[in-house]
């Protein structure tokens, strides 16, 4: 059984920092491509960051580039999110993605299809002006 879990989140000001963890159990870690979403109530599920299986590549979306940073250690099957600069417009539920092929802003299929992709049940993030 796969289970993501999620951790890190909380309630923070505008321009501070977090530091959000996924540890990942139930599958072979080094397999899938990892990555981060995001969901602000009322809202779809939106990409925010996801990191090949080796961690050598990574894809970010447009309005967290130079401001969050994704990283992965194989060795403890986690997967981490580093949320620097925060906005009030970051605010959301942050859910942690795995998928056996890889996942980008524009194509998220594969973490998206029944038993290809898997997601955790969420941390909340709450920025405040």
């Amino acid at each position: 059984q796969v289970q993501l879990v999620e951790s890190g989140g909380g309630l923070v000001q505008a321009g501070d920092s977090l530091r959000l963890s996924c540890a990942a159990s139930g599958l072979t870690f080094s397999n899938y491509a990892m990555g981060w979403f995001r969901q602000a109530p009322g809202k779809e599920r939106d990409f925010v960051a996801s990191i090949s299986r080796t961690g050598i590549t990574t894809y970010y979306a447009d309005s967290v580039k130079a401001r969050f940073t994704i990283a992965r250690d194989n060795a403890k099957n986690t997967v981490f999110l580093e949320m620097d600069n925060l906005k009030p417009e970051d605010t959301a539920s942050y859910y942690c993605a795995a998928a056996l092929r890889p996942f980008t802003a524009a194509q998220t299929m594969s973490v998206r299809t029944p038993g290809e992709g898997y997601w955790g049940q969420g941390t909340q993030v709450t920025v405040s002006s």
